[in-house]
């Protein structure tokens, strides 16, 4: 019970990773682009990295419930 409820976890942490907006490839990563690396989340943007950050402590805690048990 436990695997299945981590793989469903782990597709939820996935897919909003993969909804979470990226600045312009890589020239955010290096500093291009003029915006720096810092910005405000708002609305929507910030439900979605709220529920990455409880959804992986969720699957933190799985894993050590399965380690456990």
């Amino acid at each position: 019970m436990l695997a299945i409820l981590q793989i469903i976890v782990s597709i939820a942490i996935i897919a909003l990773i993969l909804l979470q907006e990226r600045s312009a490839g890589l020239s955010g990563i290096f500093g291009g682009g003029g915006g720096g690396f810092y910005q405000t989340r708002r609305g929507f943007e910030r439900i979605i990295f709220g529920s990455t950050i409880v959804l992986a402590i969720l699957f933190v805690v799985l894993a050590l419930a399965q380690l456990v048990g």
